[in-house]
């Protein structure tokens, strides 16, 4: 991955953990739990009009490879 576009995705995250300072310890309670196959993760977005979009994803291992992935560029295995 290019330097720079690595510099800028962690810039960017951490202006997210401070715009959302709770999700950091969401995610490090679900990585505590242990996230494992066959989890659910359920999403919800509440538009400004106050509509709901909703979606379900059944984890697979893939999944988790994936999130293993993302954790270590993060410098977290």
């Amino acid at each position: 991955m290019d330097f720079g576009i690595m510099m800028k995705f962690v810039g960017a995250w951490n202006t997210f953990k401070a715009n959302h300072p709770k999700f950091p310890a969401f995610c490090q309670a679900v990585h505590e739990k242990g996230l494992k196959e066959d989890s659910v993760i359920e999403i919800i977005v509440t538009t400004p009009e106050n509509e709901r979009i909703e979606t379900s994803l059944k984890i697979q291992a893939s999944d988790l490879e994936l999130l293993k992935t993302l954790g270590g560029l993060g410098g977290q295995n």
